[in-house]
């Protein structure tokens, strides 16, 4: 269950028994936030702001009052958003002045991507920048004329009656600063169509990201330093397409720098959020879902490229954080884990040496403050005064199989007293205050993780990774959709709403698909081309290709947006491209693989000006340019002999691909693949392997040594 203990910066959420005593109007103590599911929202419910959820509800009274709209947006574990409550929200001074001369709404950025991508839109373009808390000054029409992230109460005492004079006593001026913004963001929206994507598209962004690499310390750019997985994912995929040596050597030195780092969570496993400065040592402490996903399929696809056990080991560590720490009894993965904890950012996860000592004696201790950089004045400054405290974020310098040669010990010797500290420690850091955790389930980022376990689960030959998986996707379809089959956006403690976005459909179809190839089980194809049809009736732009991040009939905002940027987390028309091909290949039918064409054409004056902004929809890219193969497998799960065929499939790296399975259990399902399927059997009655490209097979086979050789053959670069 999920841990909603805080420090004083922030107040506890509301229990359950004390919303349900509420009368229905609230009460002294809490505003109207207090009805909301979103952990964001119901930690401001105890805010003296008199906060109301997005809807007609709050635009109508600021129209009938004549007053702006405070919008503010954020989530549940933005260190940022907590600072911005206790110095402003949680303000008598300031909320006096808010509640006087404006109508307040808080967003989840979260369940509201759609909102929160506009008004992100909004204060790039006048700001430079962006990040949350997003603040914006608006009018009851909803559209904008002052804009920025964090402000202190300082500032927030001053902007707040400037801004309420101007809409009082200058309201021109807002309309004019709106109209420009509605122009801007309507041209930033039509100005991505070019010509079509071609490979020199790859070899552009493989050009950017050399010239942006850190050839110190892996990743790219300086600080703060993102993972941003899907990008070390795409370069795999490059390496694998002309065998660029560059390529893997860049993917190879992130992951290992990452995982050494203290961006990685060396007691409780798992990956933080980003690093503060350039060596991956300091992190913003949260945990994402959508990060441990990513990460744990970089470290997977390593694995498949190099054979390398230290990249298996960092996929598998990162899986059981997620399996320990954010995946619900019903079986759906939770969203984040805070980075405060006691009003501190990252208490929850720093060392003293004194505190390894009592966990671990002295002995032992000393040899692992000088494995994992602990110091007695420490390495992590103080927020505040920046000055050491004595607080230590455990790191290593280098794999523990280099620490073991330099020691003169054996590896596993040394790999086994490492996990036997580790557990100890964990045993220690679990009686401290937990940070809070984020307990939606979110059906975009269930996909990704979903994926993850299902690519997990085929390649490693884990079966209870495929359990996992099953269960989350079982657990989307029955609980994160309606009966006429369309999906909602989130599940919290039994109750499930909000019109689902594109991403919903997209992240969701491909973890579908994932789990397709994991189980043999055609149920998950089948309703991943449900959702992908879905998609196309209610989000695809017929006029221009792509994808819009709302459906045909979602509430109606400053634009309709077509979001293509790559960043954190992929973007749903980059997913939603590969899902295409995907589905042609699977189904035989062109109709998606045009879909998919039209969404390149789309973006690709994007892709031209930002080689680096869409790093994922060039993964469906060279999906299209390898000329991906139909791999049909015709046999039975359980059979041995099928299953030592498929580990000959499943040990390389051929992202370029679609398995289709053929066996006596999916026989009545087989319409639901390409029809030239039919015509697959097992030769003499043994478990059989076709490989085929636009439905032309090579000729079958049933050993699997040969099946090797005819792969190798395969993905030979010309």
């Amino acid at each position: 269950m999920s841990d909603h203990r805080s420090g004083p910066f922030r107040s506890p959420l509301p229990s359950p028994s004390e919303i349900a005593r509420l009368p229905s109007n609230g009460g002294s103590e809490f505003n109207r936030l207090i009805f909301e599911s979103s952990p964001y929202l119901l930690q401001h419910a105890r805010n003296p702001i008199d906060w109301r959820p997005w809807g007609e509800e709050a635009f109508a009274e600021a129209r009938s009052l004549d007053k702006p709209i405070f919008l503010s947006i954020g989530y549940a574990t933005c260190h940022w958003c907590h600072v911005m409550e206790h110095e402003s929200f949680e303000d008598r001074e300031v909320a006096q002045l808010l509640n006087s001369d404006y109508v307040c709404i808080k967003v989840d950025r979260e369940e509201r991507p759609d909102v929160d991508n506009v008004y992100m839109s909004v204060t790039q373009m006048m700001t430079g920048r962006g990040g949350w808390p997003t603040t914006i000054i608006m009018s009851p029409e909803k559209v904008p004329f002052f804009a920025g992230t964090y402000f202190p109460k300082s500032s927030m005492m001053q902007l707040l009656p400037h801004f309420a004079k101007v809409w009082r006593q200058e309201k021109e001026k807002a309309d004019e600063v709106g109209a420009a913004i509605i122009r801007s963001l309507r041209e930033l929206q039509a100005d991505r169509q070019g010509g079509d994507l071609n490979a020199s598209h790859l070899d552009e962004c493989m050009a950017a990201l050399l010239k942006n690499f850190d050839e110190e310390d892996g990743g790219f750019g300086s600080q703060p330093k993102f993972p941003t997985c899907h990008t070390l994912s795409l370069l795999l995929r490059i390496h694998q397409f002309n065998g660029d040596s560059q390529a893997l050597s860049m993917v190879e030195k992130s992951l290992r720098k990452i995982r050494l780092g203290g961006i990685y969570d060396h007691v409780g496993l798992g990956i933080h959020r980003y690093s503060t400065d350039a060596e991956w040592l300091v992190p913003h402490f949260e945990k994402m879902l959508y990060d441990q996903a990513l990460f744990a399929i970089a470290n997977l696809e390593c694995f498949q490229v190099t054979g390398d056990s230290f990249f298996e080991v960092a996929c598998r560590e990162t899986l059981e954080y997620v399996q320990r720490e954010l995946t619900s009894e019903e079986g759906g993965f939770y969203s984040a884990e805070d980075a405060d904890s006691e009003g501190e950012e990252g208490k929850f996860y720093l060392w003293q040496i004194k505190e390894a000592q009592e966990a671990l004696g002295e002995d032992e201790a000393s040899l692992f403050c000088k494995l994992y950089g602990l110091e007695h004045a420490g390495n992590y400054l103080d927020e505040s005064t920046r000055e050491k405290t004595g607080s230590n974020i455990p790191h290593l310098k280098q794999t523990l199989a280099e620490s073991a040669k330099a020691l003169g010990l054996p590896p596993e010797e040394l790999m086994q007293r490492v996990e036997h500290w580790r557990k100890k420690l964990f045993k220690v850091r679990s009686l401290r205050i937990h940070p809070l955790k984020d307990d939606k389930i979110l059906t975009d980022w269930n996909g990704l993780m979903i994926s993850a376990f299902a690519k997990a689960a085929r390649i490693l030959d884990d079966s209870d990774y495929l359990r996992v998986a099953r269960k989350a996707a079982d657990f989307c379809l029955r609980n994160l959709r309606k009966e006429d089959g369309r999906l909602l956006k989130r599940w919290r403690q039994g109750k499930a709403g909000l019109a689902a976005h594109l991403d919903d459909y997209a992240f969701l179809a491909q973890g579908l698909l994932d789990l397709y190839e994991a189980s043999w089980d055609c149920r998950y194809l089948e309703q991943a081309g449900l959702l992908v049809d879905s998609a196309r009736q209610r989000f695809e732009d017929d006029e221009k290709g792509g994808f819009f991040l709302t459906a045909d009939d979602h509430e109606s905002l400053l634009v309709r947006a077509k979001e293509i940027y790559d960043g954190a987390i992929p973007s749903g028309n980059s997913v939603m491209a590969l899902n295409l091909l995907r589905i042609a290949k699977f189904s035989g039918n062109d109709e998606y693989r045009q879909s998919a064409f039209s969404l390149f054409s789309a973006f690709s004056g994007f892709v031209e000006k930002n080689p680096r902004g869409s790093e994922v929809l060039l993964q469906a890219l060279h999906f299209e340019l390898s000329g991906a193969m139909e791999i049909v497998i015709c046999g039975e799960p359980a059979d041995p002999h099928a299953r030592s065929l498929l580990k000959q499939i499943n040990r390389r790296f051929i992202p370029a691909k679609v398995l289709i399975y053929k066996s006596e259990e999916n026989a009545d399902d087989i319409s639901l693949l390409s029809p030239f399927v039919r015509n697959h059997h097992p030769v003499d009655g043994k478990p059989t392997v076709f490989l085929c490209r636009d439905q032309t097979c090579q000729f079958p086979q049933t050993d699997p040594a040969e099946l090797g050789k005819q792969l190798e053959n395969e993905l030979k670069i010309d």
